[in-house]
């Protein structure tokens, strides 16, 4: 019997970017949320911070696109 759930399928060099892109959107994003929340609950105004913050949503979208389109390239 062999195993074969010891053989992995190489990765590819340009996965890390996928990675980054991830992460940088869902940061992103609880930003948002929390600029939301934090006028929902509060009369305070939300921390610049969190507004740059919320910039890494958009950054992580884009960096999406760059990879779908790097990682997507048909072989001719």
């Amino acid at each position: 019997m062999s195993d074969t759930s010891s053989k992995q399928a190489p990765r590819r060099s340009g996965s890390w970017l996928l990675y980054v892109a991830s992460a940088l959107f869902a940061v992103g994003l609880l930003a948002i949320v929390a600029i939301f929340g934090i006028g929902l609950l509060t009369d305070s105004a939300p921390g610049l911070w969190l507004y740059l913050l919320a910039m890494a949503a958009p950054l992580g979208f884009l960096l999406g696109i760059v990879f779908a389109l790097w990682s997507g390239r048909r072989s001719r």
